[in-house]
Parts: structure tokens; sequence; C-alpha cells
């Protein structure tokens, strides 16, 4: 192993930051559970609906009908049991399984913060969370310690870092700096807000937002980083997750984004925080207040696990721009738009006809996807091609079993991207129930005919 880096891997860290991390992560992924729940949305969106859009790789993974209440329930206890260190491998491990699985189930909800929460997870299943501020070291004095190595801290670190500075890459585009596209659309929505709505109609506001916004998810991490200026980030990363909240539907978003910028903070902040916890819980904290460093030994597993979670960074580091392999536009086609900290980068607007017909009669049915499709499914599937192509095919199958020969279905499709006009996105004459679902390009998929210069 190169000597600078063997340096860095001896290096250590007070668990305090770990420890920190794995209770608001734990208590923040309980709060989101329980708050999914209590708006009835396990019923609305796993239970209620006939047809779910699958992952690509993952049709298998389906709802559980009302078992899709245990599975949350299942959740929800590996997460209490994270946050407060108790059993912590297998709680975590639980978590990963489960909230994964959630995600899994329908494509429809996908969002950024989900696929972070996912990977997060999985991360923390092969550090030593439990090492401080845990019943599992409270309980087995050999699991406590006072020090652990620096790189457990600094992969979460790199993570928070890829979602933020990709997502201002991602907003180097000229139609969100030239533009202002999308907030030029949605900003004047929330003008009936108290004190900021009437700005909030102004055009200027709508270039200042998308400005702002790129140049903070440039540099916050950076800021977050340097201790001067740690606190000027920690309040700018406050108001503007709270400014997102007030004026998107983006869920816990900010609040996972506010939480886990704490992990830049020193561990004295760290400690002191898990000190006023424990006064307040009445908790000795002497067990983990050893004064041990859990000392690294380069054995064949540990530097496995290096190589892994090294392997597993590159991966994130570079899936994002599989969106290059594509011919045509990004936000057109969406051909590597997920998965790639894209948010919130543009206002697309669909709509899908589908037909079927009789291979032998030619007879032909127009089909009322309101039959088939809650009406958020039917919105995300007239402007996502893989939407469009699983719901082909579902249609296929539908009509064979009522007894048509071969459905040939088609669909006479529209989408207006950023304030575009609306403009034909799928090819008419194409039987969709013949194409399949690849990692290649799908040529079906009409050509933008414009150009959204940048990243």
């Amino acid at each position: 192993m190169n000597q600078r880096l063997k340096t860095y891997f001896l290096s250590y860290r007070s668990t305090a930051t770990l420890a920190f991390f794995r209770l608001a992560f734990g208590l923040m992924m309980l709060f989101s559970l329980i708050r999914f729940a209590a708006h009835g949305w396990i019923d609305k969106f796993y239970i209620q609906p006939d047809f779910h859009f699958k992952y690509y790789g993952f049709e298998w993974v389906k709802p559980l009908g009302n078992f899709t209440y245990l599975l949350y329930i299942v959740a929800g206890i590996a997460a209490f049991c994270v946050a407060i260190g108790l059993k912590y491998r297998v709680a975590i491990i639980t978590f990963f399984l489960t909230f994964t699985y959630i995600e899994l189930m329908d494509l429809t909800y996908y969002l950024n913060h989900y696929y972070f929460i996912t990977i997060v997870s999985f991360v923390l299943i092969f550090l030593p969370a439990n090492a401080n501020f845990s019943v599992d070291a409270y309980k087995n004095k050999e699991l406590a310690f006072a020090k652990i190595p620096r790189w457990n801290t600094d992969i979460l670190k790199v993570l928070l870092a890829i979602v933020y500075i990709y997502a201002g890459i991602a907003k180097i585009n000229s139609d969100w700096l030239f533009e202002a596209m999308p907030l030029r659309i949605w900003l004047p929505s929330k003008a009936d807000l108290p004190l900021i709505g009437p700005l909030l109609k102004e055009v200027w506001v709508a270039y200042a937002f998308s400005w702002i916004g790129m140049i903070y998810d440039l540099v916050i991490v950076f800021i977050l980083m340097y201790k001067p200026t740690r606190w000027f980030g920690f309040f700018l990363v406050v108001v503007f997750h709270v400014l997102t909240r007030v004026l998107f539907p983006i869920g816990v978003f900010p609040f996972v984004m506010i939480i886990s910028s704490l992990i830049f903070f020193d561990a004295n902040f760290h400690q002191k925080v898990l000190y006023y916890i424990s006064r307040l819980l009445k908790i000795s904290t002497e067990v983990w207040q050893n004064g041990k460093t859990k000392v690294v030994q380069f054995t064949g597993l540990y530097n496995s696990k290096l190589a892994f979670l090294s392997a597993f960074l590159l991966f994130q580091l570079a899936f994002p721009f599989r969106y290059m392999l594509y011919p045509n536009e990004l936000f057109w086609t969406e051909e590597g738009f997920r998965f790639s900290w894209r948010v919130m980068l543009m206002e697309k607007a669909g709509y899908a006809e589908f037909k079927v017909t009789d291979a032998t009669t030619k007879k032909t049915i127009h089909v009322d996807n309101s039959e088939f499709l809650t009406r958020f499914q039917e919105k995300q599937m007239s402007f996502q091609p893989d939407f469009i192509l699983q719901y082909a095919h579902y249609l296929h199958q539908h009509y064979k079993k009522l007894g048509i020969d071969d459905p040939i279905v088609t669909v006479e499709s529209y989408v207006a991207l950023n304030g575009r006009l609306s403009r034909t996105y799928i090819n008419p004459t194409i039987n969709l129930a013949e194409q399949y679902d690849t990692f290649q390009h799908k040529n079906w998929i009409l050509p933008f005919n414009d150009t959204i210069k940048g990243f």
C-alpha cells in the first residue's frame, strides 16, 4: 500500500462524530417512515394501485399487499435500533434491506434523497458506528472505543459532497442559467406566500435563485469543511433548505441534508451534543470515554473491505456521468438521468394516448389510462420513456388475456420541456409491445431538435 495512503488509514478520529451521525440518521429515518405511514401513502401508493412501474433488473420486487405495512414496521424498528445502537450490525443491515425493498417497489416515487439514504445505510453496514453512545457498547465494553480510523467518517463526508457538488455541476446548463428554467415556471405559482410571495412573480428573482442555487451547491461543502466559515456554512444550509421546503414539495429531503451537514463539524461539537443528551437521559458516559483506540490491523479481510468501499466510491463518482454514453438530449430521453443527483432541473408535461390493435382483425381500442393507473402514475408515465414502455407491455398482456390476438400497442404522445412548445415524443408507428428495455439507447424516442448546452 502507498505510504501516504497507509499513513491516512492509520490516522484516527473521535467516535463521537460517527455516533452522532448514527443517532441523527436513525431518528430521521424513523420520522420519515412514520410520516409516510401517517399520510396514508402506504395504502395509496403501494396497495391500492393494480399496476406498479419497476426498476430495470428489479422487476421481481413487488408490494406485499397488507404485509407492506409489516415491511414498514420492520424498517421503523430497525431505524430506531440503529439510532440507539442496539444490535447495530443486524439493525443497519435490516434497515438497508427493508428500505431499499420499499424504494424498489414502484419507480413512480423515485427521489434522489431516497437513493442517498440507501447508499448511506449501505456504507454504515461497514462502519463501527456503535463504538460510542450505543446500547451495544454500554452492554459490552469491548465494543466501546474513543477513537476509530479517520476514514470511517470521511467516507460519509465524501458521499454528501458528491450529492452537493454533482447537483451544482448539473445546474451548469443553458436552461438553468440563461433561461432560469424551470424556476420561471414554478416560482410564480407560489406568489400567494406571505412576505416573499409578490417577489416570486419577478423574472429576475428566478434568475437570482438559479445562479445562487448553482453556486451554493458547488461551494457549500468547502465552506463547511473550513473551520472559520463552518457556522456560516451551516446557516446557509438551514436557510437554503428551509426555503426550498417552503417553495417545493420535496418531503424530508431538506431535513436529511441539514442533519447530514453536521458531520462536517468538529468532534467536540458532536461530543457536547451527546453529553447533553446523556445528562438529559441520565446515562453515564464513562463506558465510551475510555481512551481506547480501535487500532487498524491490515488483515486480508480489512484490506478487502477497504478495496470494496474504494471501488464503491469510484462507482458513485463515475455512474452519474453515464449519460455521456447516450445520444440525444439527456433531459429529453432521461437515459442516465436517475441516480445522478439532478435535482429539480426540468419541468416536463406530457400527454400519452395508447391504442391497442388486434393483429388479425385490425380492430383498434383507445385506452383510458385512468382505468389502470393512478393520476400520479399517469402523470409520471406521460413523459418518461421507460414508463411508457412498461405500460405498453402491461396493456399488451392485459388485452391478450381479453382475447385480442397479438395486441399491437402504439402511443400518440407529446411532451413539453422547460417551457418549450409540446412536440411528438415517441414514434407513433412503433409497436411498443415488440420493444424491450435495455441499457441501450431507445431509438423509438423521437429527436429533441433543440440544444441544452452544459452538463
